[in-house]
């Protein structure tokens, strides 16, 4: 029965998006212990609150949370692990980058659909370039269709 491609590939499609769920709220709490352990390591230097007392310092973090994201991508990316295990873990990135636009340009609502927009069809294009399994397109495909979603409805983080 898994032989069969094509219970192979909707069994693939069911795990990317149930697993792929499943380390997107891994990844948040992951951004949480990340942020707390920042936060507690400057209060050892300052009385400050760096949240509340630095209006910079939340950008600051978002960025690093992004940057540190990044740099465990790519390493993932370069192992020789399953295709499907890479497209499970493709929609952690892809769903920080988008998240993090909607956060820095909440203020302009149609700016993070347009960049969102942008970003995800430089990231299939080069896909499409580099001849990717369709696994990755339809990870960067479904998270892209599920925030989008979830924030025309109203949905906040």
């Amino acid at each position: 029965m898994f032989k069969n491609p094509i219970v192979k590939n909707i069994l693939s499609v069911l795990a990317v998006a149930g697993f792929g769920f499943i380390l997107l709220n891994l990844t948040f709490l992951f951004d949480f212990l990340f942020q707390s352990v920042v936060i507690r390591f400057i209060k050892l230097f300052t009385s400050d609150n760096p949240p509340m007392d630095w209006h910079w310092f939340p950008p600051v973090m978002h960025i690093a949370f992004v940057a540190l994201i990044g740099l465990i991508s790519w390493a993932i990316f370069r192992t020789k692990i399953r295709v499907l295990f890479k497209a499970i873990y493709l929609t952690v990135p892809v769903a920080v980058a988008l998240t993090t636009l909607g956060i820095f340009f909440y203020q302009w609502p149609a700016v993070p659909y347009l960049l969102g927009f942008l970003l995800i069809a430089d990231v299939l294009y080069y896909f499409y370039r580099t001849k990717q399994p369709w696994l990755y397109y339809y990870s960067v495909i479904l998270i892209g269709l599920v925030l989008a979603i979830f924030s025309l409805l109203g949905g906040e983080i």
